[in-house]
């Protein structure tokens, strides 16, 4: 009997022993997927994620219309654009289309320039063109672009009067080539921005030298982020 005990003792260690490697054996393989999976995200988001290019608003811009019988206006808008993917991104051009919601108009903006709007810095031609932005990886840059009246626009000022308009932002921007047809496949451009901004009544003897401030009605940022 003494012998038999002995026996089934040892065949219930054997098996015991056996289950424990078993569940050692599972916990070590979840172990090291979820390493490796940890791990390609890791890649993922620091070496191979698309540029993913995102742009803010600020609650206030700038409005000047100093030219008599012309269709210039220009609006300078400071803008925030920032870059959360892991490879290097290019802002290629902003379009900006400005509706007066009373009269039905739209008038649509190229982004022209780069800095601060007053007569002085345009009689002396103190701008930089505007020209591609190149955003690293995990970067952001800020600049006040000048949007210019296209010069085929049949509307002659669309912001000249007090009230609201409607603002219709679209970022331009460059198709990455690192990963070939994944690449095509995955990058689309960003949405465009839609905001409004409210105009106080229009003093014309102030676009002599500056500005008027625009601002948002409910005075916060906007913000876009690509699909």
């Amino acid at each position: 009997m003494g012998i038999f005990r002995r026996g089934g003792s040892a065949a219930g260690d054997a098996a015991q022993h056996a289950a424990l490697y078993g569940e050692g054996g599972r916990l070590t393989a979840i172990v090291s997927a979820f390493a490796l999976l940890f791990s390609a995200y890791s890649v993922w988001e620091t070496s191979l994620r698309r540029p993913d290019l995102r742009v803010f608003v600020p609650a206030v811009i700038q409005y000047s219309s100093p030219y008599q019988n012309s269709n210039f206006e220009v609006f300078e808008i400071p803008l925030t654009i920032s870059n959360v993917g892991a490879r290097t991104g290019a802002v290629l051009a902003f379009e900006l289309e400005v509706t007066n919601p009373r009269r039905k108009e739209t008038k649509r903006f190229y982004s022209a320039e780069l800095g601060r709007w007053t007569m002085t810095n345009a009689n002396s031609g103190n701008f930089r063109h505007f020209a591609p932005l190149a955003l690293p990886g995990k970067s952001s840059l800020t600049e006040s672009v000048l949007f210019y009246a296209r010069r085929d626009e049949t509307v002659m000022q669309v912001a000249n009067e007090q009230g609201a308009y409607e603002f219709r932002l679209s970022m331009r921007t460059a198709i990455p080539e690192d990963l070939g047809v994944l690449d095509r496949l995955w990058t689309r451009e960003p949405a465009p921005i839609a905001f409004a901004m409210e105009m106080p009544e229009i003093d014309h003897r102030v676009f002599q030298e500056g500005t008027l401030a625009l601002n948002a009605k409910d005075w916060q940022p906007s913000q876009g982020t690509a699909p």
